[in-house]
């Protein structure tokens, strides 16, 4: 079978153009044993040849037979079909043109440096293999999930950074074998606290989503945290997404990942790292196991490590989310009319938001004016009607003092007098919570 048939440019999905690429880079170029050679200007040129010879031989053997095979394959990208007389050069592996072989000047292309070191792919190349990924995954109903890692999956501290409350931890480790939770990872001088239900949760989901890890993290840290939570490659293999792969310091974005917007998910802790995402964004709660986390995000409290607690197996985050997830993917491919290929998750995400508090008519009550407009967001994307003025419609009023007038108001007309922490309860847990467990204390304070 010729080369171009069995080139990444024609590949049915992301695992299969790594293998390509592995299977490639073996059969051409048998001395790259190391990331230096890679990148050796003698071998790009010794790896063209190769290439070169290896076209010219299987066209001689197929003729017109491998154009044939070309068009059974490209289902969804028959105009794609690429030449190897006057090639567009979809992508570049170091300076080799990674359908002809020729080798390029200059640098263009998103790098894809997590696939393998040295990939670039151009912006209609990456904008076919996701038209091919969305096919091949909506026909077995799959989406995609980009997850983060610290404190979304997991929480990582210092070994030097455990309080004197946690070094009980030290001997209560568990070996990767075991499937255990706990990790002491001494050639990082690291202990990793994986999330509870996380394992369920990535069983679950993946037969959803085709699930990618993304994290600010560096990439042998990333790499690590990969194979504690999927021991066996069964969930990522290689979509393993590091800052050091993104294209944008200090923020996440799409653009490296071989899934149309439209089909993606995203689980993060951290909104602003997503500024372009938003709408694919499930906020998550940070999971704050070991005290060098609390005080990373400045909270005065012992830690659950500390504490010797933890989240609730069946009743925590990622058991809440994974219900959330259930939700959405039924929604996307049972209930939604129209082709597969035009629907959006991203308006399906805000439908399910937007009926947490529907029905609530909020007004708020001397909250701080830099929290206020956030709290008021939210709010409204979760399906709330917010006033600012009283009225017999108010359900429910926020404040963090019982004495305001407002509040004092709520009282005497029996509304629901809340704390803010109600509305961000709803947002993470995806379900209105209820009102007792927020009710403010009373006080003296009479304005």
């Amino acid at each position: 079978m010729s080369v171009v048939t069995d080139s990444p440019v024609h590949s049915s999905g992301s695992d299969d153009f790594i293998d390509y690429l592995n299977e490639a880079l073996d059969a051409s170029s048998p001395n790259s044993s190391s990331d230096e050679e890679a990148e050796n200007q003698d071998e790009f040129e010794d790896l063209s040849r190769n290439k070169r010879r290896k076209l010219e031989s299987t066209e001689e053997t197929e003729g017109s037979t491998s154009e044939g095979i070309v068009e059974q394959k490209l289902v969804v990208a028959e105009s794609s079909v690429v030449k190897v007389d006057g090639c567009t050069h979809p992508g570049t592996f170091g300076k080799l043109c990674i359908s002809c072989g020729e080798i390029l000047d200059g640098e263009s292309g998103v790098t894809f440096g997590y696939i393998h070191k040295g990939l670039r792919l151009h912006e209609e190349e990456i904008s076919r293999l996701r038209n091919t990924e969305m096919n091949t995954f909506l026909f077995s109903k799959k989406l995609f999930l980009v997850l983060d890692l610290d404190h979304t999956l997991l929480n990582t501290t210092i070994l030097g950074q455990l309080s004197s409350e946690e070094l009980h931890l030290l001997n209560e480790t568990d070996s990767l074998e075991a499937k255990g939770s706990l990790f002491k990872l001494e050639h990082m001088h690291m202990m990793t606290k994986l999330r509870p239900f996380v394992r369920t949760f990535l069983k679950e989901a993946s037969a959803m989503f085709e699930m990618y890890i993304y994290t600010m993290g560096d990439r042998p840290y990333a790499l690590e945290m990969a194979k504690l939570l999927d021991p066996q490659g069964e969930y990522f293999n290689a979509k393993v997404i590091s800052r050091d792969d993104g294209t944008q310091k200090h923020q996440k974005g799409l653009d490296v990942v071989l899934g149309r917007d439209s089909a993606v998910l995203i689980l993060d802790d951290t909104e602003h790292a997503w500024m372009k995402h938003k709408n694919n964004l499930i906020l998550m709660e940070r999971y704050h196991f070991f005290a060098s986390s609390c005080r990373q995000f400045g909270f005065n409290c012992k830690s659950l490590a500390e504490t010797k607690s933890d989240e609730n197996e069946t009743d925590g985050a990622l058991a809440k989310i994974l219900e959330v997830l259930k939700q959405v993917h039924c929604t996307f491919f049972e209930k939604l009319q129209g082709d597969l290929v035009d629907r959006d998750v991203r308006q399906v995400l805000s439908s399910v938001r937007g009926e947490i508090l529907s029905g609530c008519v909020i007004i708020f009550s001397r909250i701080n004016h830099l929290a206020l407009p956030t709290l008021k967001r939210i709010a409204e994307q979760l399906g709330a009607t917010c006033l600012t003025e009283l009225d017999p419609t108010v359900t429910h009023v926020v404040a963090t003092d019982a004495g305001t007038e407002k509040a004092r108001w709520a009282v005497k007309e029996k509304k629901c007098l809340v704390h803010p922490r109600w509305i961000e309860a709803a947002n993470y847990f995806w379900e209105k919570q209820p009102e007792e467990n927020f009710f403010i204390k009373k006080t003296t304070t009479q304005s």
